[in-house]
């Protein structure tokens, strides 16, 4: 009976590893960049996904408007943007 015991605890171990080397990490990342997106407010300097810099101008419950260029916008997905800027970036590019 023991023996039986002994004999799964790699693969028991493996599993506990495997928790906190890959699952882990991955529900904070996640929920962190649900908590940055639920908090994005007009103003904001983002980047997309695509890699497009732009300013939030209007946030709406799936969707956000950025400003890409003076005079030009876009309305992208929220799940979409994927770093928040410093205040600031945008100007210094």
């Amino acid at each position: 009976m023991m023996s039986s015991l002994l004999g799964y605890s790699p693969i028991l171990i493996m599993f506990v590893v495997m928790y906190f080397l890959m699952i882990r990490p991955q529900q904070k990342r996640q929920k962190e960049a649900k908590a940055m997106m639920d908090a994005l407010t007009k103003g904001d300097e983002v980047v997309t996904a695509g890699g497009i810099l732009g300013r939030v101008v209007q946030v709406k419950d799936a969707y956000v408007t950025l400003e890409i260029a003076t005079g030009t916008e876009m309305i992208v997905q929220k799940n979409a943007v994927t770093t928040l800027l410093p205040k600031g970036t945008l100007k210094s590019l």
